[in-house]
């Protein structure tokens, strides 16, 4: 249509603003709010697909086709960009430049078949210029890149759907009853993390003494640590194997022998400096971040999980403060090195920076050279403080790190000079050798703006504290004091931390950088790994399920087998491998591989039993079971006591002598609290397998007795369901009480709910107070509302019920009182409230209600956050009523040689 505008379709709303005042009225910009249809539900696929597409929406015996439908969620979507699309004269598909951005792109030119001429917009950075620049220099869709991710969703859904129905048979379920998956890269990262939980409860601890002592010289002083004995090297952490074994001829001291070695040195009081050796040193700058190293640097420095700090970069990008947060890149284009160089003379000299600019290769596995690394945007940095109005916390704490690593990335060497000082002294008999050691930078250089965190490493606990020497010379004689012995024991691997576990995965070249938080997220929501304060914990679950995969999908779950299917992914990527043959391959079988349904078709017996089941030496056996791990333990020929598990016992800390300590521990249940005193009956406290919980017991048949001869009879059994014995009443017992607290009158109103709170004046209904799956909450008819307590359950009075009743509901979650509250919401000019709901914390301005989401603090959420938030809900639009609207598609057309 002559005259018409141009159409732009983004993925992001909040990016839409922005773009439109880069471009200006010629152009509309439109998001799409991420993909637009997905791989259907097996209810979605009409009746004539379903015996080629019913199994995964994947024809698998025709070149792999893939049927798709419409999201229910973006019909409305999908909608509006048709609207806009009978007025434009041409359409920019402005998705990320990355593969999923690729995929995206060519399901919006699949759905909406635009009759005008369509062009593929990209940019690393929304900036005016970036922007504009991006729009005069369009590019074709590249149908390799959207065949390598097309390939990528079709592996995983036949993975997935193949393998996790095995884990589902053999294995049940996971944490509170929701189904297990096994997903092509989460099962390789859980392996990695149970690995190490392997290595943990193997490891046997050695342990070794030293001596350390204050050495002295004219007021000046400084610790030493004994090196060596006689001239042999003294034993240290690292010179054990994991078995306990050393690994070399070292000299191992006794506790004993350390202590008298200390005596007699601190008699002698003296040293005299026999060596002091003078190293210099240099220490270069890392290169900018990428996708992985900010994951780790953002959970090193500022304790985020991987996808909180994605979703933070998500925000920065799309605010216009960083470039493109998905990126295996380290390079930096000539402006942005220009940028950082003239910030760097600016704030730290002219030293600050190197004649020649730097430059970066990457190392990572599967590495793709997409674009720039992460880093400010624009031809000038902004600088942390100058931005920081426009920047919520996290975002300004973010952004700040990679200012830091961008700039420091151009910035000189620093350098330095290690000094070691060596002291001898005789006692006992013995030559002992104490050595010192203490850095001075002569030059800060890239110090001055950044050094990068570190992760936990095995022997850090034999280093030295850097520390500042005194000036001394060969034949000095010094004065020591505070001679202390020493022990240590030998520590086994750390666990990993989000941070750790990314850089395995990226060194081992295990799914990629922008799908690493993604995987993260995905084990621990499944129960597979649990958080101990930044350690990532396996759970007992995790093993079943990683005995099972390495049994069974051994080929599968092979590190270097995934990381190659991820170098297959980017030969497709780049169009020298063939998509279809490769995945008729990877299903079908060659004389290569043995192929996925030939795997799942032959896998023969399974022992669930024997899966689930891990000896705890010769006490017991751990089993996991729908409700936690338990001990399985033999009593007598063919019977077994089950004994509980606490939940936050790792797997490393249950060793035989844990277990046994378990299992000898006196059971805290059928502890008789009283009598009822209503009826006379029983009431008990017990702790079983479900949790702790108190019972009304019935009392036992009466005996009869024959008058005539005096018998006793037993009484009768009850052989119908009609004559059953009534069952005993049991009420669970609050998350607030305990086995060994709890009273008859706290059992006693436990036993009386379901509580009638009163009868509704208006409706005529009754009220109750009930305690369920989900907490305590109110009933009235079928409408239930959340209470805020369990307390609230024995208190709450009928007025107070109807107050509650009387508050808004949202959807099926009750109105909760508010955490914080913020100013007036600028759009619906209503004020903006945090409040906690069921699912979790959300803010709600009265009309809309946006989760805060997973990984992301509640606490730390400020007005300008919740703000965001509501606008990007506002913009998905409600959730549509179910009905279905499906698309069939068409395959990439193959890319011409």
């Amino acid at each position: 249509m002559a005259g018409g505008k141009k159409l732009v379709i983004v993925e992001s709303p909040t990016k839409m603003k922005s773009i439109q005042g880069y471009l200006g009225d010629e152009y509309e910009v439109l998001s799409s709010v991420g993909h637009i249809r997905d791989l259907a539900k097996k209810e979605d696929i009409p009746a004539d697909k379903k015996q080629a597409y019913g199994k995964y929406s994947i024809d698998v015996e025709n070149g792999f086709d893939a049927y798709y439908v419409v999201s229910d969620r973006k019909t409305k979507t999908v909608a509006e960009l048709k609207r806009a699309l009978k007025s434009a004269d041409e359409v920019l598909l402005a998705t990320d430049e990355d593969r999923e951005g690729e995929a995206i792109a060519w399901h919006l030119l699949e759905v909406l078949k635009p009759k005008v001429p369509v062009k593929r917009m990209v940019f690393h950075e929304i900036t005016k210029d970036a922007i504009r620049a991006a729009a005069g220099n369009t590019r074709e869709l590249d149908l390799a890149l959207v065949n390598a991710q097309e390939t990528r969703r079709v592996l995983d859904r036949l993975y997935g759907w193949d393998v996790s129905p095995v884990l589902w048979r053999k294995i049940g379920s996971g944490r509170d009853g929701q189904a297990l998956s096994a997903g092509r890269v989460q099962s390789a990262a859980t392996r990695l993390v149970v690995d190490r939980e392997r290595e943990r409860m193997a490891f046997v601890s050695a342990s070794y003494w030293d001596i350390e002592a204050h050495a002295a010289k004219d007021g000046g002083s400084f610790s030493t640590r004994l090196a060596r004995l006689d001239g042999a090297p003294l034993a240290r952490g690292t010179d054990f194997d994991d078995s306990g074994s050393l690994k070399k001829a070292v000299v191992v001291l006794s506790e004993t022998e350390a202590r008298e070695l200390a005596a007699a040195i601190e008699k002698v009081a003296a040293a005299s400096v026999t060596a002091v050796e003078a190293k210099p040193g240099t220490r270069s700058p890392k290169a900018p971040f990428t996708t992985s190293t900010m994951q780790q640097e953002a959970g090193r420095k500022l304790s985020m999980s991987a996808k909180h700090a994605m979703s933070v970069a998500q925000r920065l990008y799309e605010k216009g403060y960083i470039t493109y947060m998905r990126t295996d890149s380290t390079a930096l284009s000539a402006q942005a090195v220009t940028a950082a160089r003239t910030q760097a003379v600016a704030l730290y000299g002219d030293r600050a920076v190197p004649a020649s600019p730097r430059s970066y290769r990457n190392n990572a596995k599967n590495a793709q050279e997409a674009h720039e690394a992460i880093r400010p945007s624009g031809e000038e940095f902004r600088t942390p403080a100058s931005v920081a109005s426009g920047l919520d916390r996290d975002e300004q704490r973010l952004y700040d790190l990679i200012w830091k690593r961008t700039v420091a990335s151009q910035m000189s060497d620093a350098k330095y000079e290690t000094t070691t000082v060596t002291l001898e002294v005789a006692a006992s008999g013995k030559t002992a050798a104490f050595t010192a050691s203490g850095t001075v930078y002569t030059f800060k250089g890239f110090l001055e703006a950044y050094e990068e965190g570190n992760d936990e490493k095995r022997g850090d606990n034999d280093r030295s504290a850097d520390q500042s020497l005194p000036a001394v010379a060969v034949g000095d004689e010094l004065r020591l004091s505070d001679v202390e012995p020493k022990g240590h024991a030998t520590s086994p691997k750390p666990r990993y931390t989000e941070a750790s576990l990314v850089k395995a995965l990226e060194e081992k070249g295990i799914g990629r950088p922008s799908t690493f938080a993604s995987i993260i997220d995905v084990i621990i929501e499944r129960g597979y790994v649990t958080k101990r304060g930044q350690a990532l914990v396996p759970s007992w679950l995790s093993f079943s399920v990683v005995r099972l995969l390495e049994q069974h999908f051994s080929d599968l779950i092979d590190y270097d087998f995934t990381a190659a299917l991820e170098d297959d992914l980017d030969a497709i990527a780049r169009g020298e491998q063939a998509r279809e043959a490769w995945l008729k391959e990877f299903y079908f079988g060659s004389d290569n591989h043995v192929g996925l349904r030939n795997i799942v078709e032959n896998l023969g017996d399974i022992d669930a039993r024997e899966l689930n089941a891990t000896p705890i030496g010769d006490v017991a056996t751990l089993r996991f079971g729908k409700y936690g791990p338990y001990l399985d333990v033999p009593v007598a020929e063919g019977e077994t006591r089950i004994v509980n598990v606490p939940d936050d016992l790792a797997p490393d800390e249950l060793t035989p002598e844990k277990a046994q300590e378990l299992i000898d521990a006196p059971v805290a249940g059928d502890r008789v609290l009283g009598e009822n005193p209503e009826n006379g009956k029983l009431i008990v406290v017990k702790d079983g397998r479900f949790g702790p919980y108190v019972q009304e017991l019935e009392p036992e048949p009466d005996e009869t007795v024959d008058e005539a001869t005096g018998e006793v009879a037993a009484p009768k059994k009850k052989t119908t369901k009609k004559d059953a014995a009534p069952k005993p009443r049991t009420a669970s017992l609050f998350k607030t009480m305990s086995v060994e607290t709890v009273d008859l009158d706290q059992a006693l109103q436990l036993l009386s709910l379901p509580r009638v709170v009163g009868v509704d004046p208006e409706s005529g209904n009754e009220i109750t107070a009930q305690n369920g799956r989900y907490g305590p909450y109110l009933k009235k008819g079928t409408d239930s509302r959340t209470l805020q307590s369990e307390q609230q359950l024995f208190d709450i009075t009928l007025d107070e019920a109807i107050a509650v009743y009387a508050q808004p509901k949202y959807g099926a979650r009750a109105a909760s009182s508010a955490l914080k509250e913020f100013e007036a919401d600028p759009t619906s000019g209503k004020p903006i409230k945090l409040k906690d709901g069921r699912f979790g914390p959300y803010v709600t301005d009265g009309e809309t209600n946006a989760t805060i989401p997973r990984g992301e603090n509640a606490d730390d959420v400020t007005f300008e956050r919740a703000v965001q938030l509501l606008a990007d809900k506002r913009a998905k639009g409600p959730a549509p009523k179910r009905t279905r609207k499906t698309t069939t598609t068409r395959k990439p057309a193959a890319k011409k040689k």
